[in-house]
């Protein structure tokens, strides 16, 4: 039986995956304005960061305070688990299709569930096991991959789709040691901090201002901040710091789910039945993760 509590804390990790699942919608109009992956990531990071600072000075001043140790996870979040995460997915998106990123992004639960093992002395347990195994059987239906194997990839596309998938890992990694310490608005506020200045130093997106004359680049560019960042990591993190790990990352594949559905709905794509299927699969792993008992060392 689940308490409203456990119920809260599991819709709101479902909640940040779906505004996850949401971003092709922002990110493929940026491209067609001339800007490059690397420049959508710092696009994002900034502009997030921005609106969280801001945010937080006026009505959560008091959340601002944190001890300096913390600020090793917080900058490792914010440059390996969302930069860097966000440069390999945007990448694969812009060089093959955003079903194939995501695809290749949620080989993140299986690092997530391994490095948990080592990190947290987190059980990998029979139930954690079969979520791995449907969720990914899932999403493969549901991006095309299975039953036929339709379409192929370059050891490129398939490196950076890995490397999307690490990367991903890595912020539940990083997150989780500060996320039982200060609010899910702190953390991602604080993450966002490093991301943005890593962006700024890295990216020339202060030379592409005349790119920003465009309303249509500003609405996108807030639509990616406000909705595909800050309400998903904010909900996921959320959800994070009552989940273990694993249990957070595994429940999050519901966000390719989300991506097939948008398309369907807004972008005219069609959902054929092996897609229909590998909802229902990663909706049912879901719920296989949710109710596995979370098994702690003594």
């Amino acid at each position: 039986m689940y308490d409203a509590r456990d119920l809260r804390v599991y819709v709101s990790t479902l909640a940040g995956a779906a505004c996850w699942g949401l971003i092709g919608l922002f990110i493929t109009p940026l491209y067609n304005k001339g800007f490059t992956p690397w420049d959508v990531v710092a696009i994002r990071g900034v502009l997030s960061f921005a609106f969280l600072i801001l945010f937080m000075l006026v009505f959560k001043r008091d959340q601002l305070k944190t001890h300096l140790r913390d600020h090793v996870f917080f900058a490792s979040a914010g440059i390996l688990g969302i930069a860097l995460y966000n440069y390999f997915y945007f990448d694969v998106f812009s060089k093959s299709n955003l079903s194939l990123a995501v695809t290749l992004l949620y080989t993140g639960p299986l690092f997530v569930t391994v490095l948990s093992r080592v990190f947290f002395k987190e059980y990998f347990t029979g139930k954690k096991a079969i979520g791995v195994v449907l969720s990914l059987l899932g999403c493969a239906l549901v991006v095309g991959l299975l039953p036929f194997g339709e379409g192929s990839m370059s050891y490129q596309i398939l490196f950076l789709g890995i490397m999307s998938g690490f990367c991903y890992a890595l912020f539940s990694i990083f997150s989780k040691p500060v996320s039982g310490r200060y609010s899910a608005l702190t953390v991602t506020t604080y993450n966002l901090l490093y991301t943005s200045v890593f962006m700024l130093l890295t990216s020339n997106i202060t030379s592409k201002a005349e790119m920003f004359q465009s309303p249509d680049v500003w609405i996108y560019s807030f639509l990616l901040a406000i909705v595909g960042t800050i309400g998903g990591f904010l909900l996921y993190t959320l959800g994070l710091k009552s989940l273990e790990a694993s249990k957070a990352s595994i429940l999050t594949t519901v966000e390719p789910v989300v991506a097939v559905l948008t398309g369907v709905l807004f972008l005219g794509e069609y959902l054929n039945f092996w897609q229909v299927a590998g909802i229902f699969i990663v909706l049912w792993s879901s719920t296989i993760v949710s109710k596995a008992e979370a098994n702690v060392p003594s």
